[in-house]
């Protein structure tokens, strides 16, 4: 099981995380956008774009859920106990940390799109603008 606290650990290391609350929970933020929160534990909400919520939970339905609240927003829901540390998904949290923090960086910024992969997915987001 992949822990919030090994995320947050990794997150911290990239440009422009930083560590907050959010809710009363603890969260992670580039530039004061929330990246991701701890909802309950073991459930980590995280920004991915509309878009890349149904594709998520379409292509991993174990890992990825919505609540009513959630549909068609910014946020997919994340089973953390399901993400196995020593599979594919060992990377998993990391790669979690590393897209997302990319994704909330540059849906901040006005400019041309570029691709980010999000696991295997690919999603147009706003290039941050120099």
């Amino acid at each position: 099981m992949v822990t919030y606290e090994q995320i947050r650990d990794f997150a911290l290391t990239l440009p422009g995380v930083e560590e907050g609350t959010s809710y009363g929970t603890p969260a992670l933020k580039v530039r004061g956008k929330l990246l991701a929160r701890l909802r309950e534990e073991g459930v980590l909400v995280v920004r991915v774009g509309a878009d890349a919520q149904e594709a998520l939970i379409a292509m991993e339905p174990e890992v990825y859920f919505i609540t009513p609240h959630y549909a068609g927003s910014w946020a997919v829901l994340v089973r953390l106990e399901v993400i196995e540390e020593s599979s594919h998904a060992g990377t998993h949290g990391r790669d979690l940390a590393r897209e997302c923090a990319e994704a909330a960086g540059s849906e901040l910024c006005c400019g041309k799109t570029r691709r980010v992969k999000l696991w295997r997915i690919k999603v147009d987001l706003p290039t941050p603008s120099p």
